[in-house]
């Protein structure tokens, strides 16, 4: 009888216990389970987001990549940037098209539109090396447009795995502004770096031969 009172004092237990905390457990595993479920939907949903932006980036890469760009095709490409920095804004994909993009401008003359492009990469962008060549493009922009300072400060958000190209266009600043001594130290700095790296830089020794200098100290 003792066994059996421990048994029934045990199942009342089980009971209070069940009446006090069994509908927030049957919550909890019902939340649980929807919670599974909602992060297999949410793996799903970005899945198919992603396989968007990567066909639509695709389409622009083949429109781009025409010799010679219609205003058909260029009034397409025009579009798809826009439908993957609108719906795919924080994803490389987004970076990559408006690149495409101020390249697009830049053959077209239109200097601030590329500008503008640039520029959103650079503010928006979440990776540094593509921050970077947005940069490095932005101060090729500006170099041509007769504003070297400007371009020297652009220059300074340029990440060290940029550092040859950075030092390359940093030297044609320079030289834009009449400083030939730092052009010279920045175009050997480019050299000495592409070496280091093997990134290797075309032309960089023709404007060093230009300044007077026979050969680059490596």
């Amino acid at each position: 009888m003792a066994e059996l009172k421990t048994e029934e004092e045990q199942l009342e237990a089980i009971k209070r216990w069940w009446k006090e905390n069994g509908t927030s457990l049957i919550a909890g595993v019902v939340i649980a389970g929807a919670g599974v479920f909602g992060w297999n939907a949410w793996q799903d949903y970005q899945a198919g987001k992603a396989e968007a932006a990567s066909m639509r980036y695709q389409q622009l890469l083949d429109l781009t990549g025409q010799d010679e760009l219609g205003e058909q095709a260029r009034q397409r490409a025009t579009e798809l940037v826009s439908e993957i920095t609108d719906e795919h804004g924080k994803t490389l994909y987004a970076d990559l098209a408006r690149l495409l993009d101020a390249r697009m401008a830049i053959d077209t003359g239109n200097r601030g539109q590329a500008q503008a492009a640039l520029e959103a990469v650079i503010d928006g962008s979440e990776r540094d090396y593509i921050a970077g060549l947005a940069r490095l493009r932005l101060a090729r922009l500006q170099l041509a447009e007769g504003s070297a300072e400007t371009a020297l400060a652009t220059l300074e958000g340029v990440p060290e795995a940029l550092a040859a190209q950075r030092a390359e266009v940093r030297g044609n600043a320079q030289h834009a502004l009449g400083r030939a001594d730092q052009a010279r130290e920045a175009w050997r700095e480019a050299l000495t770096l592409a070496d280091e790296r093997d990134q290797p830089l075309y032309g960089v020794q023709l404007k060093l031969d230009d300044l007077g200098v026979e050969e680059a100290t490596l």
